[in-house]
């Protein structure tokens, strides 16, 4: 009999639902929808730039609409009823943590907080915490670096004790107010499940251990001793967060009759441990060791795995390493850029003033420019530097413009600093002992833009690879699904498994250019000097006094060899 999952994908600006059949990873249905709060789903405050939270109800109405209408779209496919949907799997941003009261209801679910953004989901690129993050980092080194050591050396102000940290700063009457604080990756299972307190939340290792310096090695959570050194208060949440973080294999709980009748499905089915969209993502790309998948959206995740009876190092700048964060007896290792699509969203729709029509022009005009003609060269970091640098004070820079400088090559030139920024972090990971063989792109930008996929070919050397499925994180939730519901009920009895059935690769893929790709190594050298010099790399040494002048040098070059 034909079996089915449902994998529900909480992205920054909508939530997605589809349904993809187990024997073959296919999707039946699907369905978006948008945030209705906010600037495109984020609320926003002019005065601090640095702020971007999320309004609880939205991401209940939008589970309600997106599993609605992913099933009515379902309906009469071959092989599909509602009693054939088999499990439910929720992927999220992260670190999106939200207070909670102690029914375990979000606070901003309460009148009396609704017009509070302190008391509202604080969003993954919210980097007001960027003061608590150098401070925990601080901390950490001086008393627990082994805190750090597994993380990458320093904590980002996108993870879960900066933010609730700064809560306590400028909002300490929501702080009080919260019983726990809880990760949106936790809080939509434990909302299917009907947990009715936040002890009753399973919290899962993903979260815990990337954002929020978990490890079975030291107990669990940072010690209350480590957390009573940044604020006493701290110490005492300590006690009513979690005392342990679950891995992906197993199911957070089950359906509850009120959710089965609010979604048109059965009773009791189970609903998988949450995770992130890229670790999910990583799932639904096929991941094995050796992969390296990016997963290009607004931001990039990167994600690799390493079987945990392997000795594997610690990799400085990156977002950590933690058993079972992706699969079961896998290492995830997470690494990523704070801003990739959203650079050409600001260069395309808020400097330019277009639209999607423009996105295509831009990137038809780009297209025909050789690399290094445009004689630009930019860094990547208008939201900050994920990795390597971990650093979100720092920003955008754009070089070698002139009079005959337009917007596709801008364009272009920031395409290519996103592509410098990924190269560099794949060179990390070779650097520390994490195999690259092949890389795997999903994601929008992935599946439109292939001046975008030529370019990353191009500047890192390496066929890229594009996944089988466009919306991978759903499919990858969905794959958990899958395997909480286990072989028995129509799923599977492990990753593995459900990942040789349900995940592929598109025929499609793109090949270096090797002329390109020496200008590429030319311009790379470049970026990384700017990349060392402004992100205060120790023993930098930077030629700024020549550096325009080889820009120009390379673009004249570059243009002679197209005459000739």
């Amino acid at each position: 009999m034909s079996a089915f999952t449902l994998g529900l994908d909480y992205g920054t600006n909508s939530v997605r639902a589809v349904v993809v059949d187990t024997a073959n990873g296919s999707t039946v249905g699907t369905a978006v929808v948008d945030y209705p709060s906010g600037e495109s789903g984020v609320l926003l405050d002019p005065r601090d730039v640095h702020l971007a939270r999320q309004n609880p109800a939205d991401y209940l109405e939008g589970l309600r609409e997106s599993v609605r209408g992913a099933l009515a779209e379902a309906e009469g496919k071959p092989g599909f009823s509602r009693d054939a949907v088999i499990g439910i799997g929720v992927d999220t941003t992260g670190s999106t943590p939200l207070p909670v009261d102690a029914r375990a209801r979000p606070l901003a679910l309460d009148p009396k907080w609704e017009g509070n953004l302190a008391a509202h989901a604080w969003l993954w690129k919210d980097h007001t915490g960027a003061e608590e993050a150098a401070a925990i980092t601080a901390m950490a080194r001086e008393h627990a670096p082994e805190y750090l050591d597994v993380i990458g050396g320093a904590y980002s102000s996108e993870w879960f004790w900066s933010k609730i940290w700064r809560c306590l700063k400028v909002a300490p009457d929501v702080f009080e107010a919260a019983a726990s604080w809880v990760e949106l990756s936790d809080h939509i299972p434990s909302v299917l499940i009907g947990a009715r307190s936040p002890a009753e939340i399973p919290r899962c290792v993903c979260a815990a251990g990337h954002k929020a310096m978990y490890s079975r090695a030291w107990g669990g959570l940072p010690s209350k001793s480590f957390l009573a050194r940044l604020d006493p208060r701290l110490a005492e949440l300590r006690d009513r967060l979690y005392p342990e973080a679950l891995p992906p294999d197993r199911p957070a709980g089950f359906l509850t009759a009120e959710w089965a009748g609010r979604l048109g499905l059965r009773n009791g089915i189970p609903v998988a441990m949450g995770g992130f969209d890229a670790h999910y993502g990583a799932v639904g790309a096929g991941i094995t060791k050796g992969t390296l998948v990016k997963i290009i959206g607004t931001s990039t995740c990167d994600i690799a795995i390493a079987p945990t009876q392997e000795k594997i190092e610690n990799v400085p700048g990156i977002c950590g390493i933690v058993d079972g964060s992706v699969m079961p007896a896998f290492y995830g290792i997470e690494a990523g850029q704070s801003a990739v699509g959203d650079i050409l969203r600001w260069w395309v729709e808020v400097v330019c003033e277009g639209d999607d029509a423009l996105h295509r022009e831009l990137s038809e005009r780009a297209a025909r420019l050789r690399p290094g003609e445009s004689g630009l060269l930019a860094l990547d970091w208008n939201n900050g530097n994920r990795t390597i640098l971990v650093d979100t004070r720092l920003t955008g820079l754009l070089l070698g413009q002139t009079l005959h400088t337009d917007r596709a090559g801008v364009y272009r030139a920031l395409i290519e600093a996103t592509a410098f920024g990924a190269r560099a972090i794949v060179e990390r990971f070779i650097a520390f002992g994490v195999p690259v063989d092949r890389v795997v792109n999903c994601g929008g930008i992935a599946e439109k833009n292939d001046l975008f996929m030529q370019i990353y070919a191009d500047v890192l050397g390496r066929p890229m690879l594009i996944a089988g499925s466009p919306q991978t994180p759903a499919l990858g939730s969905a794959i958990a699904a899958a395997v909480a519901a286990g072989a028995t009920a129509g799923g599977y009895d492990s990753f593995p498994e459900a990942q040789a059935a349900m995940t592929s690769l598109k025929d499609r893929r793109f090949l270096p250019d090797p002329r390109a790709r020496a200008v590429y190594d030319e311009l790379y050298g470049m970026y990384m000097e700017l990349h060392d010099a402004f992100g205060g790399v120790e023993g930098t040494r930077a030629d700024f006094g020549t550096l325009m002048k080889r820009l120009l040098a390379l673009r004249s070059r570059v243009l002679g060899e197209a005459e000739a």
